[in-house]
């Protein structure tokens, strides 16, 4: 009986979560374009619509007359029905930001954060932040929960901080149990660049293959699209892409080693030779375009933004030059759609993810393909 149950919740959560994607993904729809692109009975379709609309997720945009039959109903997605607060926890600077239903930045803030920060400083400015926002408003019956994008190394399935590189006091720190405690809301934990490129995934739609966020901020790091689904490794630790080594005899990174890309990168920019740290950075990417075979690299984070259009042009350049790459094996390289809030967005997507929808769908239009074809490639 309890797996009966279980079973009857999951499909019903699913079904909810196929409907959900077509709401975000097409401006308006009938329960026709739901069957045809999902695959579900129109039984179901009507019951799941029926859930929604009582939820106030969706709600009618009127009615379509067709020249025979009966008119349909044409529904919508209800965009400010539900939102999630997502934070980029960066080594300076706490971002936060406002995110509603269909994935839109409402917000956008940034507090300075105390050097070699606590846990228990990071609470207090988390909390100032999300009660500033939400704040003389009704936000807060509508507010589903707050994604986390840290630093790293974590363990996300447990809500763990491992040992964030650069900062004493976060070693074994349960943040998600702790912020929960703190903010009397569901958290979200994740490692930073993870978050990121779940937003990039958001936008892009069901076009996103294969890919790789390439963050510069407070250190290096990758966050990896890999089938469908945000990449995190056997230990929820993939992502370090700084700690690759570039050159053996070179300097001692942060992580115990030697030549690290971080490190070999921090010291020209740090001398004010952006040039040659963007060929550093570069040279890093067309490796792990060697190991993973990508579809998109994405190049985010605030001190890669500052100098955006050096690092654009020199990562482009060392793609097209690597002589060991044939035309069949394309990669487009862009900076992040999102720019600063890439990493608190994607944070908060995925906490809008878990409760109501399917990342990675195309938008719909008449000739795409029918939406089973697409949900092999989505993360649940």
């Amino acid at each position: 009986m309890t797996r009966t149950t279980a079973d009857v919740t999951f499909l019903r959560g699913y079904n909810q979560a196929l409907v959900m994607a077509v709401g975000r993904t097409a401006r308006t729809f009938e329960r026709s374009t739901v069957v045809n692109a999902t695959g579900l009975t129109p039984q179901a379709v009507s019951k799941v619509i029926a859930r929604l609309v009582a939820d106030g997720l969706i709600r009618s945009a009127g009615v379509r007359r067709a020249s025979i039959g009966k008119p349909a109903v044409v529904y919508e997605l209800v965009p400010d029905s539900r939102y999630a607060i997502g934070a980029h926890v960066a080594g300076r600077t706490l971002r936060l930001v406002l995110v509603d239903l269909a994935g839109t930045v409402q917000h956008s803030a940034v507090s300075p954060l105390p050097s070699d920060f606590t846990p228990e400083q990071l609470l207090h400015t988390l909390k100032s932040g999300i009660d500033a926002i939400t704040s003389g408003n009704d936000l807060r019956g509508r507010l589903t929960g707050v994604g986390l994008g840290m630093i790293g190394p974590l363990d996300h399935e447990h809500g763990l901080v491992r040992g964030a590189h650069g900062l004493r006091h976060w070693h074994e720190v349960p943040l998600r149990e702790l912020a929960e405690a703190y903010l009397g809301l569901p958290v979200h934990l994740d490692k930073d660049v993870a978050a990121g490129i779940t937003a990039e995934a958001w936008r892009h739609g069901g076009t996103f293959g294969d890919a790789a966020l390439i963050m510069v901020e407070s250190g290096i790091g990758g966050g990896f699209w890999l089938g469908g689904g945000a990449h995190r490794g056997a230990h929820t630790n993939a992502g370090e892409f700084g700690h690759t080594v570039v050159d053996l005899d070179g300097p001692l990174c942060v992580c115990g080693r030697h030549g690290c890309l971080e490190i070999v990168h921090n010291q020209a920019a740090d001398a004010g030779d952006i040039p040659r740290a963007a060929h550093v950075l570069a040279i890093g990417v067309v490796n792990l375009l060697q190991t993973l075979d990508l579809a998109h690299v994405v190049l985010a984070g605030a001190d890669l933004l500052r100098h955006a259009d050096i690092y654009l042009a020199a990562v482009e350049q060392a793609v097209r030059a690597d002589t060991r790459r044939r035309d069949w094996l394309t990669t487009d390289v862009g900076l992040s759609s999102l720019g600063a809030d890439a990493i608190a967005a994607g944070a908060a997507m995925q906490v809008l993810d878990e409760q109501y929808g399917i990342p990675g769908l195309a938008p719909l239009s008449d000739s795409a393909p029918p939406l089973p074809q697409r949900v092999a490639t989505a993360r649940r």
